[in-house]
């Protein structure tokens, strides 16, 4: 009897366990079993370099969803960006998305200025307005071999030219 009573407790120590992972790899891993919070929106852009699925989207520096899914339209040639936005935001149809570092060699994620002065976006509608990545490396080595010029040396070489 003692021997069942222990192998039952050890047993029951197992499962709880088990429901934990469950639970942890659930909540730490965004996924939705029972309700769909949010809603798809996706996005045009001609660069998506460093963006992946899993990718936090921002509104004002406060997470509002993630990227699901980074493809090519090859007929029109531009990496699309599918994500899933929570529901109580309100996306308009001249919002502008970019993909931005956190920091300056951190994760990229997508930032999204809301707009406002249009109609909303509705589930699986489409931002046209978008920035691509900037390119640190090229502008690194654009500096280092001095083709970066300052903000004057335009007018300079305008007013030496006779």
């Amino acid at each position: 009897m003692q021997k069942y009573k222990l192998e039952t407790v050890v047993g029951v120590f197992l499962v709880l366990g088990l429901v934990c992972i469950g639970y942890m790899t659930v909540k730490l891993g965004h996924v939705s079993l029972l309700s769909d919070d949010s809603y798809p929106l996706s996005a045009r852009f001609t660069s998506v370099t460093g963006l992946r699925a899993g990718s936090v989207v921002y509104i004002a520096g406060i997470e509002v969803g993630r990227v699901e899914r980074l493809y090519i339209d090859q007929e029109n040639q531009q990496a699309v960006v599918e994500m899933r936005i929570r529901k109580d935001i309100r996306i308009y149809d001249d919002a502008i998305a970019a993909v931005k570092t956190e920091g300056l060699i951190g994760d990229m994620h997508l930032r999204i200025d809301p707009g406002g002065g249009g109609d909303l976006l509705k589930p699986g509608g489409v931002i046209t307005d978008t920035q691509a990545p900037l390119d640190i490396g090229e502008l690194v080595g654009k500096y280092a071999f001095g083709d970066v010029k300052k903000p004057g040396d335009a007018n300079k070489e305008q007013k030496e030219k006779p």
